[in-house]
């Protein structure tokens, strides 16, 4: 063990004590693989030294180079959430590749994975967690178990009864199954949609229904969040157009899911949002289009960050959460090199990641 400055640490030390940030909250924890993320985080700080074990050899350039694109896609910690999230990719991927052949539905098979994914929920962040790896034409299966992530927490803040929690948990995993049906020329269509494909698209809803209905270990709340998840309290939404009373609660905790996944997501015509300003506009559209209730819920749990929270700006300055003011949750104020950066008042800024 040994203190290492800045431009000795290399990529793959290992952090042997808590580095703290000038407010004494913990920035990286014992333990923690320095990548170059990490390196950032630091220089950001402007930590002059750090204490180390073991130090990794120094990598030539030519080795940096592929180092440098393994962590964009392998620079998160490994977890067991990972781990049982990797493993429902799987399940949910051979679900529907076999599904769609008209076999029945392995809803004992889904639900033993699911579960152990949701034994690890206590780990998830729905702000900062991110799949280890992601492929574009795997997001219907990202979507769909995010989803499920994040209506299992809005189910328990919204105060259902924990008979439910599992069920709504089924609900956002399934609900957009009705796809797996729908030409791939049109969901992965690169451009936007024509009318007559964005219509084609829309019969996913009833498609989805009409695949679960006759399921028999999957209650009514979760078959119907396959049909009305698009539906909007104000009618405006579709297959059917109805308003917030005919709509069941599944389908409007999976409609904020749905909308804030599909957004903080990549793409192939679109790249991720920042998860900050997508509750923003959850919080707008929460007036005449979503459950107003469940909405509040998901933004003010959703941004319930600890003093000391790392985040990066959207001018890619790097900072720590300090305040939190309840009347402004996706707004907190922000120290940087010392200096305060009240989010409520500078507008033009907003959060782009959570980095620790």
């Amino acid at each position: 063990m040994a203190a290492v400055t800045l431009s000795q640490l290399n990529l793959g030390d290992k952090i042997s004590e808590d580095v703290l940030t000038p407010l004494g909250s913990v920035l990286l924890s014992k333990g923690k693989i320095v990548t170059s993320k990490e390196l950032e985080i630091l220089q950001a700080f402007l930590i002059l030294s750090v204490e180390v074990e073991n130090q990794a050899p120094a990598k030539t350039s030519e080795e940096d180079d592929g180092d440098n694109v393994q962590t964009s896609s392998l620079s998160f910690t490994s977890s067991p959430l990972h781990e049982e999230y990797d493993k429902m990719v799987n399940v949910l991927r051979g679900v529907f590749n076999s599904f769609t052949t008209g076999s029945s539905l392995p809803v004992m098979d889904i639900r033993k994975q699911l579960e152990s994914t949701l034994d690890n929920v206590k780990s998830y962040n729905l702000i900062s967690f991110l799949p280890r790896q992601f492929m574009e034409k795997d997001y219907l299966l990202h979507n769909s178990i995010a989803s499920a992530l994040t209506c299992y927490q809005i189910a328990q803040w919204t105060g259902f009864p924990q008979k439910d929690w599992m069920q709504i948990a089924f609900a956002g995993l399934l609900h957009d199954i009705g796809n797996i049906r729908i030409d791939k020329s049109i969901l992965f269509k690169p451009t936007a949609l024509t009318r007559e494909e964005l219509e084609e698209m829309k019969k996913h809803t009833v498609i989805g229904y009409q695949m679960l209905k006759n399921v028999p270990s999957l209650n009514e709340g979760v078959k119907l969040a396959a049909l009305q998840h698009h539906e909007r309290v104000d009618s405006t939404g579709y297959p059917l157009g109805i308003d917030a009373s005919k709509i069941h609660p599944y389908a409007k905790i999976v409609a904020i899911a749905d909308i804030f996944h599909a957004m903080t997501l990549n793409k192939a015509y679109r790249k991720a949002v920042s998860p900050y300003l997508v509750l923003e506009q959850l919080q707008s559209d929460a007036f005449g289009k979503l459950d107003p209730v469940y909405v509040r819920s998901f933004v003010e749990k959703a941004t319930q960050f600890h003093q000391g929270t790392v985040v990066r700006l959207s001018d890619e300055r790097i900072g720590e959460i300090v305040f939190t003011d309840a009347a402004y949750p996706t707004r907190p104020w922000v120290t940087i090199e010392g200096k305060i950066v009240n989010l409520v008042v500078e507008r033009h800024l907003y959060i782009k990641e959570v980095l620790r």
